[in-house]
């Protein structure tokens, strides 16, 4: 490292030495596992892996913002790290059950947290620019995997939840992004939703998107890549880390017919509320626009 003057941190609260860990562009992380109540929700992505990026993201009593909070693990590692954190969520039940999670987490911690928001918002993240909302220091947010869950291949899965009693869709809400069936109005509604956040978030904040390509009929839909480079013309990509999962068991996809992987990481796309450079593609319309 560099010497000759000193360290000065303008991004987070870290060490050097931590930073440089964080610099990797790739990483392990196994989930724990889920509490009781949480599981209820079909993909949830851990508190741990939150802390990890709020951490690095933002410095302790800034503000995170969630647009797709689900059942809270923002809003927990939130707490966990002395940031203040805002969550919206479409559906009512996981809405409830963040609440839970969040007074859950405030009485593990006791008075340390008493200063700290954090609050659940019962709302469609389309509706953005309408919540009032103080400025932004840092969103992190995974959005539903298009309609992933409703798909051919995931019987299975369903299966084994409905017998434990488990939600196997996010809800039925015409306005839940994971019950669209078209792609491109999937990926343009998606977009529309993380540009509108663009007014909230102070210059120079962070956004980070946890997402994967998907396969569906035989084909890959490029997810990830999609969204860096469309939300690319709105914000500023500026890198990935690549989260993998090495606590999965294989399965023999297309096992002595065709080549079908394992899909076992997850895209965390790192975007910063920059000017946006000229000559990127044009974000693309929403249904209507």
């Amino acid at each position: 490292m560099p010497t000759g003057r000193p360290f000065r941190n303008r991004l987070n609260n870290l060490s050097p030495k931590e930073w440089l860990k964080f610099q990797k562009s790739w990483f392990i992380h196994n989930p724990p596992p889920r509490r009781k109540d949480v599981v209820r929700h079909p993909a949830k992505f851990p508190e741990t892996l939150a802390a990890d990026f709020i951490t690095f993201f933002t410095k302790r009593g800034e503000t995170v913002l969630d647009p797709m909070v689900g059942t809270g693990s923002t809003l927990v590692a939130c707490l966990r790290t002395g940031r203040h954190g805002i969550g919206i969520e479409l559906n009512p039940a996981y809405a409830e059950i963040a609440r839970r999670a969040v007074g859950d987490e405030r009485e593990t911690l006791g008075s340390e947290v008493d200063h700290l928001r954090a609050e659940v918002i019962t709302a469609d993240a389309a509706t953005l620019a309408t919540i009032d909302l103080p400025p932004i220091d840092y969103l992190l947010t995974s959005p539903p995997y298009w309609d992933m869950l409703r798909a051919r291949g995931a019987e299975t899965q369903r299966g084994r939840r409905l017998s434990d009693d488990l939600d196997v869709f996010y809800s039925d809400d015409s306005a839940d992004l994971g019950n669209i069936a078209d792609y491109e109005e999937f990926l343009a509604r998606l977009v529309a939703i993380y540009g509108a956040a663009r007014d909230r978030l102070r210059p120079g904040a962070y956004l980070t998107v946890i997402v994967k390509n998907i396969k569906k009929g035989g084909r890959v839909y490029p997810l990830a890549w999609d969204l860096g480079r469309y939300l690319g013309e709105i914000y500023t990509l500026k890198d990935e880390r690549i989260w993998c999962q090495d606590d999965i068991r294989l399965a023999p996809y297309g096992l002595g017919n065709a080549w079908v992987s394992n899909t076992f990481h997850h895209y965390c796309l790192q975007f910063r509320h920059e000017p946006a450079p000229e000559g990127r593609p044009t974000p693309p319309s929403t249904p209507g626009g």
